[in-house]
């Protein structure tokens, strides 16, 4: 893991006529660019050459199987990869694809051909970030059961999440029961990856995952996934039930949609309702609505460090005092379950 005082190394294997993104941020201060042909054992003798901090992947190339040469380096030397994906269908389920086996995050081009000049500064904090990520190891489960405080039977359930937080998503609502009550989910992500995403979450849980449009009532047994690029607000009628809102809207410290945003609306309509979380990802964003919302009477948790991928959002929410507990990435489901007081079985 690089020293965030350190030039980032950086070794592109990209496509040569879809290049883009080594030109991008060649010169960029506090960024060291270099170069590998489209062969895996070439790419393979630049990173034990270049010792790189991180590895850009172009994920469609001609003359390299890159999901292959991925799936071979997490087994053999796991390091963090930022992977690089067009925006089209094919693009999106490769990028998803490459968060499964291991990447950290991915970038999207604007287009097959070129990356916008627009896009550097959103490049540049991707390589920073995955520069100071880690490879969780697996942790041993705890064997003591937390007590609930009289704090039990929360019926909302939000989550906050960013670089690496596809997977640590997924590990948390595959252990979740269909009883549970209603989940809001926002991650920082590409628009054209969200609606995949939920999809995806669909198919490996119990519980059912979808993509929020507006309008949708929250009902158990449910996650709604913030699409990206917009914003996702809570919202409440006379009657008591929920909803949610999807707007634009300007990003919110750099974020749209924006985890703190979701989380100062529920905050507002239904604090004392939920419980909620942030989990791994860079930056502040949620910190700042999940104070709200512990204030106004949630239980509140952060990811810890060790399993976070990168223990950015989760420190600013710690150093904030707004979460209530600190937690082990496979500790979080059954926090949640006894939160809204419901006894942890194995999904069927």
């Amino acid at each position: 893991m690089s020293d965030s005082s350190d030039p980032v190394r950086v070794l592109f294997v990209e496509s040569a006529n879809r290049s883009g993104a080594a030109d991008l941020v060649e010169g960029e201060p506090g960024v060291v660019v270099f170069r590998s042909p489209l062969d895996p054992l070439a790419a393979r003798q630049r990173i034990v050459e270049n010792q790189p901090d991180v590895l850009v992947l172009d994920l469609e190339m001609d003359r390299m199987d890159a999901m292959l040469f991925l799936r071979i380096l997490m087994q053999q030397a796991p390091m963090p990869v930022l992977a690089l994906s067009s925006l089209s269908p094919q693009g999106s389920w490769l990028g998803l694809d490459a968060l499964e086996i291991g990447a950290v995050d991915v970038f999207v081009r604007s287009s097959a051909a070129h990356i916008a000049p627009e896009q550097r500064r959103d490049l540049v904090t991707k390589l920073k970030a995955a520069a100071r990520t880690k490879f969780r190891q697996p942790q041993a489960k705890s064997s003591q059961r937390e007590e609930d405080s009289g704090k039990s039977g929360k019926t909302l359930i939000l989550l906050g999440a960013s670089t690496g937080g596809t997977e640590a998503i997924r590990e948390i609502l595959a252990q979740l029961p269909t009883s549970l009550p209603p989940i809001c989910i926002v991650q920082h992500i590409p628009s054209d990856f969200s609606g995949l995403f939920a999809d995806r979450l669909n198919s490996y849980c119990a519980i059912s995952v979808k993509e929020a449009v507006d309008g949708d009532q929250l009902r158990p047994g449910w996650a709604f996934v913030a699409p990206g690029d917009k914003h996702m607000i809570l919202a409440r009628d006379f009657s008591g039930k929920f909803s949610l809102k999807i707007r634009d809207g300007e990003k919110i410290m750099h974020h749209r949609p924006s985890i703190d945003l979701m989380f100062e609306s529920t905050a507002a309509v239904a604090g004392s309702q939920v419980v909620a979380g942030l989990l791994t990802g860079m930056g502040r964003d949620g910190a700042s609505g999940l104070l709200k919302l512990r204030q106004a009477g949630a239980r509140t948790f952060a990811q810890d460090e060790k399993s976070s991928v990168v223990y950015g959002m989760p420190r600013a929410a710690a150093d904030l005092g707004a979460a209530e507990k600190i937690l082990p990435l496979e500790e979080i489901a059954g926090f949640i379950t006894r939160s809204c007081a419901i006894r942890m079985t194995k999904p069927s």
